[in-house]
């Protein structure tokens, strides 16, 4: 009688350990100038998402503000999924290079070199974006109401206490790396894409704050508060001195370092390290 071959349709939450830990060691060694390139698409795929939340948090007026924000944070999703399918860098899942670091596969100057090549390579993908939304005239889509959104949003960003945005990076990246480490689970690219929607949409539906994904929001909140036209403005009824608090310096110190340094507390700790040291083969 022929024996039945077992078939895993996921990998087991050790496999997934040893795969973190393989992954974040592969991150650290290679060479940084092809993270850092890697990590412009990232940083791309990351902004073209929220373009495609700011369209439908746009003429909402009388759509319930749950609802609607659960339609943003499904779409968002697919800027995450772009990352993990096409093997891009970004900053937020590489925190999780801690694991490999942990496992003394790497040590700390090859995971910050890693951190900082990816960082600034999101930076740049998401600068991209952010100028090409500008220069096709985006903000002006539904007589100006696209290019509020991002107003509204950006300057909402800027407004948390330190703490408040160093909490709310901490809950996004939490959210951003168990959807990125459930992936290693997935065996086929429906498995990889699907699991990562709910996560990722409970994270942005919530306002959690993401370090890449402000690279974009804010930047174009500044560009559209002080370099719009006239016309944009009187379309909107409303004055640009209404958005003069959106600046490099709110951008930079009043949400960029705290959210990043939650970002790294939350996927790199709450999520990595503790995933990895509870489901990596233990001695007895």
């Amino acid at each position: 009688m022929k024996k039945e071959n077992s078939v895993s349709f996921m990998a087991t939450p050790t496999e997934m350990a040893q795969f973190a830990e393989d992954v974040g060691t592969y991150k650290a060694t290679k060479n940084q100038f092809y993270s850092f390139l890697s990590a412009i698409s990232a940083g791309a795929f990351i902004a073209l998402a929220f373009v495609f939340y700011t369209t439908t948090q746009t003429g909402l007026a009388n759509v319930s503000w749950g609802l609607a924000k659960l339609v943003g944070g499904l779409v968002f999703s697919v800027g995450v999924i772009m990352v993990v399918v096409c093997g891009s860098e970004l900053f937020t899942s590489s925190t999780m290079t801690l694991v490999a670091r942990a496992g003394q596969r790497i040590n700390t100057i090859q995971m910050l070199r890693n951190w900082v090549a990816v960082y600034a390579g999101n930076f740049v993908g998401a600068i991209i974006i952010a100028g090409l939304i500008w220069f096709a005239g985006q903000t002006m889509a539904a007589n100006g109401q696209w290019g509020l959104t991002i107003l509204k949003t950006a300057q909402h960003k800027i407004h948390h206490s330190w703490f408040e945005a160093f909490s709310l990076g901490i809950l996004c990246n939490i959210m951003v790396c168990i959807a990125v480490w459930m992936s290693y689970a997935g065996k086929t690219l429906t498995d990889k894409a699907f699991i990562m929607i709910l996560p990722i949409g409970l994270f942005v539906s919530s306002g959690f704050e993401h370090s890449v994904a402000n690279m974009f929001m804010i930047p174009l909140g500044i560009i559209t508060a002080h370099c719009s036209s006239a016309e944009f403005w009187q379309s909107l009824g409303l004055n640009a001195t209404q958005f003069a608090d959106l600046d490099v310096y709110h951008f930079v110190v009043k949400n960029l370092i705290p959210v990043t340094l939650g970002n790294i507390v939350g996927g790199g700790v709450c999520i990595a390290l503790m995933q990895w040291f509870t489901n990596k083969p233990h001695s007895h």
